[in-house]
């Protein structure tokens, strides 16, 4: 029953969404700390982002789940440097899932075209207006080199430096008013 209990707790957290929303200067935090963590884990992932049009930064995705189960997280994308826009990302599942995590996500935009697709977008969802390739870190940072020709890179990872293989397909991107 307390199981039960919680699981609506979080799921109204989830659906209160603005509510809760995150501050620019959170966001800008958040983000300036992932990508310090995930530049200590792989320089070979740094030199993608210096090679990449864009990039999409999700900090801290939330994913918790007892049989249903959503993730959200607040982010920017970053074009030559700077800030351009702040963007949230959301999924669902149904299944067998029990628990929650914390994880940061990454997206590299390596054409422009693939850049400008995501930016005239209303509502990109990943595997439907583009696909993303993950990318998984070998030992001492080394990158999967047959994902490096793909528009779209993606990266997950948490704050301990784990990579983690999991999917951003039917993840929902959407551009936030702030």
């Amino acid at each position: 029953m307390r199981t039960l209990v919680a699981f609506a707790v979080l799921l109204c957290t989830f659906m209160a969404g603005p509510a809760t929303a995150a501050s620019k200067a959170e966001i800008d935090a958040k983000t300036k700390a992932a990508l310090t963590a995930f530049y200590e884990h792989s320089s070979a992932g740094k030199e993608l982002v210096q090679k990449s049009r864009g990039m999409l930064v999700f900090p801290e995705v939330i994913k918790a789940g007892v049989g249903i189960g959503g993730e959200y997280g607040e982010g920017k994308l970053i074009e030559a440097g700077k800030t351009t826009g702040y963007y949230n990302i959301a999924a669902a599942s149904i299944g067998f899932q029990l628990g929650a995590q914390i994880k940061s996500q990454i997206i590299l935009f390596m054409t422009q075209d693939s850049l400008n697709q995501f930016k005239r977008s209303e509502g990109w969802k990943a595997g439907v207006d583009g696909s993303v390739a993950l990318v998984t870190l070998g030992a001492g940072g080394e990158i999967d080199s047959n994902n490096i020709k793909d528009p779209i890179i993606g990266f997950i990872f948490s704050n301990k430096g784990l990579m983690y293989n999991l999917s951003l397909e039917g993840s929902k991107i959407t551009r936030l008013n702030k």
